[in-house]
């Protein structure tokens, strides 16, 4: 282990947006004002070595005050012209997501939270590699890689960390625990912003290995859904030294051929791949071709950024529609408010430029050799039949299709998706 537990560094904000206000005569008061503001409300990320460095985060009070202000002044559209959300985010249910997220949601409260849990930064591959690590008391705990997407983060595994690492305190067995190293993604909330192009799975992938192997540990799993899935199917391709065995709960296993006459569960996947395709991938395509387009509005408009993550959370979690049926609106503006106060709305929709220009975005990852274990949540936007991943994966050692759940399983439903893990990893322990 190479952790360095002296150093601790925290997110602070930059104060040379003041200085240049008050620099008379060289900015227009205007643009003078506007970079004073910038400044004053963003903050910016230690630098990151090789080395494991405590991390803490510290948003600062300016950039509260500046996201209320902008809340507040929010221009509304229309109402939309239908009575469901085939349109998009209702009107009534935005304009109240908005005054809760403006009045009543306390990003202290979340912040205190993310505190609580050891945060570290280090470097790989010349980016600074945001990662929450938390080890198990009990001896003989397997490690594991939990890899989020879009629009999650390390937000989404906050409830099951506890569980997962000191079971016991849980209900739990102290044999099925866990270390657990939760990283954000690149361009994702504290981890670095790619400044060159070519950080795919792939290269994310070779990243987290490198991360496993420097912290010491030989012999480790991983896990992910969403882009996660997509980061844990390339370590299950490239199965780098100590990787023994990975557990998806979103299966890219559709057949390069369609089957002519499909199952009733065959079919079931074939038609809401179909449906995401043609009703709920314009986000995709937008993130795949313009990202930075796109990123502007969306760092501009704090309503904007919200409203455009608070869509998905309708459209993939097992609710009965609302969002707010499978997720508390406080733990969604715990997730929107990171992508808001670290600006990554740009960087985070980069992942699928990246990957549609590798060629890494389509619906089957190939044929896996390693031991790969998958749990599927009825919700998920298709859910694959076994015999799709048993054709893929000829070391399929674990399956399970659960009654409920979506897209954001570990966010909707801690407790199944702890025992999923628990259960799946239980022959790889030996």
């Amino acid at each position: 282990m190479q952790e360095n537990p002296t150093l601790a560094n925290s997110v602070a904000p930059s104060r040379r947006g003041l200085l240049a206000l008050a620099a008379g005569g060289v900015l227009s008061p205007a643009i003078g004002a506007s970079e004073a503001l910038a400044q004053a409300t963003a903050f910016e990320l230690p630098k990151a070595t090789e080395g494991v460095e405590p991390f803490k985060v510290s948003v600062p009070q300016s950039a509260i005050d500046d996201l209320k202000r902008r809340l507040a002044s929010t221009r509304w559209p229309e109402r939309e012209t239908v009575g469901d959300w085939s349109q998009g985010v209702p009107l009534q249910k935005a304009e109240a997501l908005v005054a809760y997220w403006r009045d009543k949601y306390d990003w202290r409260r979340f912040e205190a939270r993310i505190n609580a849990f050891p945060q570290y930064r280090t470097q790989i591959d010349g980016l600074g590699i945001h990662f929450i690590h938390v080890r198990s008391p009990h001896r003989n705990a397997l490690p594991i890689i939990l890899t989020h997407g879009w629009p999650g983060s390390f937000v989404e595994f906050m409830e099951i960390i506890g569980p997962l690492s000191d079971p016991t305190r849980f209900g739990g067995r102290a044999e099925d625990a866990f270390h657990v190293v939760v990283p954000s993604l690149p361009g994702f909330a504290f981890s670095d912003k790619p400044v060159e192009t070519g950080w795919d799975v792939n290269r994310i992938a070779r990243a987290w290995a490198t991360l496993m192997q420097r912290l010491g540990y030989e012999r480790w799993v991983a896990q992910g859904g969403d882009w996660g899935a997509g980061v844990t199917h390339a370590l299950a391709h490239q199965r780098p030294q100590g990787l023994i065995a990975a557990h998806v709960n979103w299966q890219f296993v559709f057949p390069e051929k369609l089957p002519e006459n499909p199952t009733p569960a065959e079919r079931r996947a074939i038609d809401r791949a179909s449906c995401f395709a043609n009703d709920q991938s314009g986000y995709f395509r937008e993130h795949a071709t313009r990202p930075q387009t796109i990123g502007y509005p969306l760092a501009d408009s704090a309503a904007g950024q919200a409203l455009w993550m608070y869509e998905k959370f309708q459209a993939w979690t097992d609710n009965h529609g609302n969002p707010e049926d499978a997720l508390a609106a406080d733990a969604m503006l715990d997730d929107i408010s990171l992508y808001w106060f670290t600006d990554t709305a740009a960087s985070s929709a980069r992942i699928y430029w990246e990957n549609n220009r590798a060629g890494l975005t389509g619906l089957s990852a190939g044929r896996i050799e390693l031991p790969m274990a998958a749990s599927v949540f009825p919700h998920e936007i298709f859910c694959p039949p076994k015999a799709w991943a048993e054709a893929l994966w000829p070391n399929l050692f674990y399956w399970n299709e659960l009654d409920k759940g979506g897209h954001f399983a570990a966010f909707e439903q801690p407790a199944l998706f702890t025992e999923e893990l628990r259960k799946a990893f239980r022959s790889r322990r030996a």
